[in-house]
């Protein structure tokens, strides 16, 4: 049966704005590429956020843990990502739990089994556990630092409480947005436009090519991609003594565990929130998408109606539980994936397992999930340029992957480290009169690499220790699935 239509009247738009740089999502991607893009020198930059925050899943839907950003001794995940810590060593120096910067690597068994309490803080690389960098933090803390890092840059217009709707085109060429606020409905023109709704809100509509749900067909699968989530906090707890007793009674710490996904009804457990005494609930809500109206309520109210039994059953049976209490609700949902890009470069299983290179890398990190054993590797400018579709940029959780690929590259740190080279590629657009297809890349590393602190391979600025060590670690295409995936492709190394 086909939909019921209506037909919306013409109508002439206002103007609200025009700028060099509009920023469509304050997210952890969004609020990167604006800063980048103000610091690279672009005269007017517009960061339009539908919240009243910035920091997305970072401060609104409550993802209190950024991993893997550091593999072995080297921190490899620095620019704005390690800025917001600096910031808060700075400003509110007990919001954060992690290794320092200067124990990443080591192998002492003391800092080994303290470590081993927190998830993400020790690597699982099998026989070789070493300390990792992956910060849990305080999201109110980190609210308040990334107001503060915008709110230092003249050149930056904040818009908050507006939603970007739909692109204005010109042909193939992007030209702005129209959006909606409690002003009504308006428009903003741009020269660059950096769609970082992390759904594709923007670039879904403007003919560019983009893959359905965490599949590459439009079925969603059944993993971390197509799951939905909404995190809570519970306070009242002592997180490290129960993780002692959890890890010493695998078998009783399995069961409480069994008891809490079918009181729940929905998988779910907590971890660390930045301090001892708060652990915050993630949940992995199956086969649902973060982008369908039902899927979204289905995902809120299930949650929630769940919250009350899980803390009735905590307070009672939960070691060194006893006191717990709901401390709050993040006020967001907790989304994974929805549309992906399908960009000029679709990133794959293959690139991790042939340590691929790229001339336009932008971003070069470690990896949740050991298919390389956690080895940097290069994410290409080409993964947030969508094909046919002039200066218009898409980084961050929707970035172009294939469906088996996108949960382990768009992470915190990717969208950050996509979100700032973003910013910067729109930056040099601007200044040099180029097009986002036909900017000069190599100034766009220079300026990442030696303004602001992104380290990447083949530049001035790499690490000749860390190249070795790759290079020796063979940039972990060794492991047995690497083998597999090459194989697969008919590549005999």
């Amino acid at each position: 049966m086909a939909k019921k239509t209506y037909l919306e009247a013409a109508c002439e738009l206002p103007i609200y704005d025009d700028c060099d740089v509009l920023v469509v999502g304050g997210g952890s991607a969004g609020h990167s590429a604006a800063l980048a893009a103000a610091r690279a020198g672009a005269e007017k930059v517009i960061l339009m956020e539908r919240f009243g925050y910035f920091g997305g899943d970072v401060t609104g839907g409550y993802v209190l843990m950024i991993p893997a950003l550091s593999w072995h001794n080297f921190n490899c995940v620095r620019g704005i990502q390690e800025e917001w810590f600096t910031r808060l060593d700075k400003n509110a120096p007990d919001s954060y739990i992690c290794p320092e910067r200067e124990e990443v690597g080591e192998k002492d068994p003391f800092k080994i089994q303290r470590w081993k309490l927190i998830h993400g803080c020790v690597s699982p690389e099998e026989g070789n556990p070493y300390l990792v960098r992956a910060p849990y933090y305080e999201p109110t803390q980190l609210k308040l630092e990334m107001d503060a890092m915008i709110k230092e840059q003249p050149n930056i217009k904040v818009m908050i409480h507006c939603w970007g709707t739909k692109p204005v085109m010109d042909g193939n060429t992007i030209k702005g947005v129209i959006f909606e606020s409690k002003e009504g409905r308006q428009v903003i023109t741009a020269k660059v436009v950096i769609d970082a709704t992390g759904d594709g809100d923007i670039y879904r509509q403007t003919g560019a090519p983009i893959f359905h749900g965490a599949t590459k067909t439009d079925n969603v699968r059944e993993d971390r991609s197509g799951m939905t989530a909404l995190v809570w906090r519970m306070g009242g707890v002592d997180f490290e003594g129960f993780m002692r007793w959890f890890n010493e009674n695998p078998e009783e710490g399995k069961a409480f565990r069994a008891n809490l996904n079918k009181i729940a009804g929905y998988s779910t457990f907590f971890y660390p929130a930045g301090c001892n005494d708060i652990v915050w609930w993630n949940n992995w809500l199956p086969n649902l998408n973060c982008a369908n109206l039902d899927d979204i309520r289905y995902t809120e109210f299930t949650v929630r109606d769940s919250i009350r039994r899980l803390v009735e059953f905590c307070r009672k049976n939960m070691p060194y539980g006893r006191n717990a209490y709901i401390y709050d609700i993040a006020p967001q949902l907790g989304s994974r994936c929805s549309l992906r890009l399908n960009g000029e470069h679709v990133y794959s299983r293959l690139d991790i397992a042939t340590g691929a290179k790229f001339d336009d890398v932008i971003a070069w990190h470690s990896v949740v999930g050991m298919l390389n054993g956690g080895a940097p590797i290069e994410i290409p400018y080409s993964t947030i340029l969508p094909q046919k579709i002039e200066n218009l940029l898409c980084p961050g959780r929707h970035l172009s992957a294939e469906a088996d690929m996108i949960a382990g590259i768009t992470l915190i740190p990717q969208c950050i480290g996509t979100g700032q080279a973003a910013g910067v590629a729109a930056a040099v657009c601007v200044k040099d009169g180029t097009t986002t297809h036909t900017v000069d890349i190599k100034k766009v590393q220079k300026i990442l690499c030696t303004e602001q602190d992104v380290p990447l391979p083949r530049q001035d600025n790499t690490d000749p220790e860390l190249v070795r060590e790759l290079e020796e670690y063979k940039y972990g295409t060794y492991t047995e699935a690497s083998k597999k995936i090459r194989a697969a492709a008919g590549l005999d190394w």
